[in-house]
């Protein structure tokens, strides 16, 4: 993904019906030009990190007393995982503290599943912080949705 500027976001990718250009939406998060408000745009600037494997920028937004050794090298090792789209199921914070639960869907050589996970957010001067999550099983598309996997088929007639 060398050339940004003309990317449809990953983040919004099978979301909208004219999705934000990266450099409009979370280039400059990972720029470092702009600091995320909310939980929900943080959550977004990191999947699309993990898509995109921009580690430093995961690391850079765990908080570090829960990242429990984990580093860019080893995000760097993980299995090459071909990311489908991401699905906010729901957000909210306070001042402080947030949630987001999110579904980031992945399509491996067993098929499609999802990272279903409802994520914790801490604000440190001004900086929103991931902290950790709790994993659920992925909640699957009914046989008559659009698949995820973004062919424009219904899921029934391709990734069932």
């Amino acid at each position: 993904m060398s050339n940004k500027i003309n990317m449809t976001c990953p983040c919004a990718i099978n979301t909208l019906h004219n999705p934000p250009l990266y450099h409009t939406c979370c280039g400059p998060f990972h720029a470092n030009a702009l600091k995320p408000a909310t939980p929900e745009q943080l959550m977004r600037s990191r999947y699309t990190a993990f898509v995109i494997k921009l580690y430093d920028y995961l690391i850079d937004t765990h908080h570090p007393e829960y990242l429990r050794g984990l580093t860019a090298s080893t995000l760097a090792q993980s299995p090459e995982t071909h990311w489908l789209t991401l699905e906010i199921i729901s957000s909210s914070s306070t001042d402080l503290h947030g949630q987001v639960e999110f579904q980031a869907w992945y399509k491996d050589d067993s098929g499609i599943n999802a990272i279903h996970e409802r994520s914790d957010f801490q604000c440190i001067e001004g900086d929103w912080l991931y902290t950790q999550g709790e994993q659920f099983d992925a909640i699957f598309p009914k046989r008559n949705q659009v698949c995820l996997c973004g062919s424009g088929k219904k899921f029934k007639q391709c990734c069932l």
